[in-house]
């Protein structure tokens, strides 16, 4: 719908009057002081949520105002900048509005928004805006305009998008479209309206014409400048999760608190041992302590010596590295049973510099309660007491220290400190067990592990056991039990579809899985038409959120069909179609995700507490960190820290992690870096200094940005 809202614009000494700034020469010496934080003024949409999310779990702070409560803070010039030892401060680095003007027609909000830009050269972000001239674009009629979805279109980087702030990315942005039943991208596209200085970005083509129009563009006018948004999004849709690191480079200058990187992992579980295989007729897994039917034979899915030159060549092929969680008992039955023989074992560790290994026990036993399995489904035993019967901290230990030994002996290159129990057990699962197994954390002292992978499904958050911290894994809907594609297809259906079809029924419990069908696949193309898609859209949004929490799957889904690769494939080479060569996909293991997390843990802390402060004046920026905080910035390529270059490259800048010795963290930005200072003729600062106030005002949010979640 068309807006008639006007921005006010004000005379220099309308906005001195409004910022309460005395007129007065301007001082070379003046340079503002500019405080790393956002302003987010929110009306509770999709958009600004978006990019409050993108901050947060960037861990970059902001301050969230919420248009729609009452008795919320007034945005005026007091709340907007003040004076610091006598030099001015602006309060907020950027501004992000639900749209240009969200204002009542001659708002004083949006006068003192408007001054305060002005005066101190802050940038500000419409999420989601309604092309018209106040923001610099034609109305999106006729043939050189469109309002309407864009569901499933390509949207394209300008030469100016690449040259700024989007340069990260390859040069195309599709836009989703994942149910044809329903709308996902609604958009005006318009061309820069007569005069205005307007530069596209991002832009697609107008449907049937064959001209382009702005998505997302910069506007400068007044003063002021602008990044102009005109489609709607939400946080996880893939369009945003593209475009979210150039819209906070673009309202930040690339200098900012908290980081963001795209992260992919992939453990292999179970290697060396066997995976039992899926029945199709009988609908269980024979083996299985949940499958009792007297007819259930096992049928193994091992990998052969074939399938490690096929991984090793894929590694080569995607400059990636697999993490293999071995079993090594697998290996000591196979060459019992082969006279002495196991040609998988002989050609992993011929070939065992080509990946990553982690200790997944020695025989992958259940390392939780007693597991009663004479009902289905299965129970903790108890003690005569009534108590849970617990397996004992030895047990524990020595799976764990015989895996190690096989490892040694075998010449792996294993870090000691990691761990990846049997089905993730000694750790609570719901219903039967919900509580850590007790003698869990001393075994786990006593074997130095520091690092302990945990399943993202039930155990979404990173906690520590004893001493050891918890990496939470991402299971991908490649099943353990499937070798073949038939077979995967098959038991997704069992799973997924109603009792009425033949299927389990899990949806009509559940009607919120996101994996319900309709109908059954057909087995022969329903891995490829359905499942691939969805579990590679999956998978590529976790690495699209700044997520390094690592995806799991079974030694099985390489062999036979090798099923996992289609999904594998399809996130790297979608990843890579899409993204620069300067932003590659980060590929961490165990224990470096895990040193992350726990970080990011710690510095969202120290935020909620309010114990971090940074601001920038001039090409100086200032951090106040508590002692033994790791601090992590954006920053622009260049950038020094006590006269050695801060972070690593990623994305056109550098960023990373500093410790914090309690004193102030200077860090010092290239000279080539713009500064936003003061205008000229409001260079001189309010005349008083107050106090600051701590408090928070009613509508007001400050920013705690927590450990990404699913």
């Amino acid at each position: 719908m068309k807006r008639t809202i006007r921005t006010a614009v004000l005379t220099v000494g309308a906005l001195i009057a409004t910022l309460g700034l005395p007129a007065g020469a301007a001082h070379a010496d003046d340079a503002p002081r500019i405080d790393l934080r956002v302003l987010v003024v929110s009306d509770g949409g999709p958009s600004t949520d978006a990019i409050a999310a993108e901050l947060t779990d960037a861990g970059t702070p902001f301050t969230e105002i919420d248009l729609t409560r009452s008795g919320r803070q007034s945005i005026d010039a007091a709340f907007l900048a003040d004076t610091v030892d006598g030099r001015p401060r602006a309060r907020f680095q950027a501004v992000v509005l639900p749209n240009d003007n969200p204002f009542a027609t001659g708002s004083s909000e949006m006068a003192a928004l408007t001054a305060y830009e002005q005066t101190y050269q802050i940038p500000q972000v419409d999420a989601y805006t309604y092309a018209r001239p106040e923001a610099g674009l034609q109305y999106p009629v006729g043939s050189t305009g469109y309002s309407g979805s864009l569901d499933g279109a390509q949207a394209d980087v300008t030469d100016a998008g690449k040259a700024g702030p989007f340069g990260y990315l390859d040069g195309t942005v599709p836009f989703e479209d994942n149910d044809p039943s329903v709308g996902e991208s609604y958009a005006y596209l318009a061309q820069p309206a007569a005069g205005a200085d307007f530069t596209p970005y991002v832009e697609a083509t107008i449907p049937g014409q064959s001209t382009k129009g702005s998505l997302v563009g910069e506007y400068r006018h007044d003063g002021r400048r602008e990044l102009v948004v005109t489609f709607v999004y939400n946080q996880y849709q893939e369009q945003f999760r593209l475009l979210s690191r150039g819209i906070v480079e673009w309202m930040t200058g690339g200098v900012h608190l908290g980081a963001s990187r795209n992260y992919f992992a992939v453990h292999v579980d179970d290697l060396f041992a066997a995976d039992d295989r899926w029945n199709t007729e009988l609908n269980c897994t024979p083996g299985d302590v949940d499958c009792t039917d007297p007819n259930a034979t096992p049928d193994p899915i091992r990998m052969t010596s074939a399938d490690v030159d096929h991984a090793v060549a894929w590694e080569q092929s995607k400059d990636f590295t697999l993490d293999l969680a071995f079993n090594g008992s697998g290996s000591v039955d196979q060459r019992e049973d082969n006279n002495g023989v196991d040609q998988l074992a002989d050609r992993l560790i011929a070939d065992k510099n080509d990946f990553r290994w982690i200790n997944h026990t020695y025989t992958h036993a259940f390392l939780g309660c007693v597991q009663n399995t004479t009902v289905v489904p299965w129970v903790c035993d108890t003690n005569a007491d009534g108590s849970t019967k617990w397996v004992g901290e030895n047990d524990i230990s020595d799976e764990i220290a015989t895996n190690r030994v096989w490892a040694q002996t075998n010449g792996l290159p294993l870090e000691n400190d990691e761990l990846v129990t049997g089905e993730h057990s000694g750790m609570r699962v719901l219903p039967q067990q919900p509580d850590d197994n007790p003698n869990l954390a001393p075994a786990l002292a006593a074997n130095g592990i520091d690092w302990l992978g945990s399943d993202n499904s039930r155990d979404p958050q990173q906690r520590q056991i004893g001493a050891a911290e918890t990496v939470p894994r991402y299971p991908m809907n490649v099943f353990y039990n499937a070798g073949k594609a038939s077979e995967e297809v098959d038991e997704y259906n069992w799973l997924y579809t109603s009792r009425a079809q033949g299927g389990s029924g899990i949806c009509e419990d559940n009607p919120a899985t996101t994996t319900c069908l309709s109908q059954p696949l057909d087995t022969s193309t329903g891995y490829t038409g359905q499942i691939v898609p969805l579990e590679t859209r999956i998978a590529l949004g976790h690495v699209l959120s700044n997520d390094p929490r690592p995806h799991y799957i079974h030694q099985s889904n390489l062999a036979e069909d090798r099923i996992a690769y289609p999904v594998l494939d399809g996130v790297l080479d979608g990843y890579r179609a899409l993204f620069a060569d300067d932003t590659p996909v980060v590929n961490l293991r165990l224990k470096d995700i895990g040193t992350e997390l726990k970080r990011r843990a710690d510095w969202q802390a120290a935020l909620q507490a309010g114990q971090v402060t940074a601001y920038r004046i001039g090409d100086a920026v200032t951090v106040d960190a508590p002692a033994g905080l790791e601090v992590t910035a954006t920053l622009p390529t260049g950038t020094t820290v006590a006269g050695t270059a801060f972070g690593s490259a990623y994305a056109g800048a550098v960023s990373g992690w500093t410790p914090s010795a309690g004193e102030p963290i200077g860090l010092t930005l290239p000279a080539t870096t713009a500064a936003p200072a003061v205008t000229a003729a409001d260079s001189t600062a309010p005349a008083t200094d107050p106090a600051p106030d701590t408090r928070v005002p009613a509508g007001v949010t400050e920013s705690v940005p927590a450990t990404v979640g699913d």
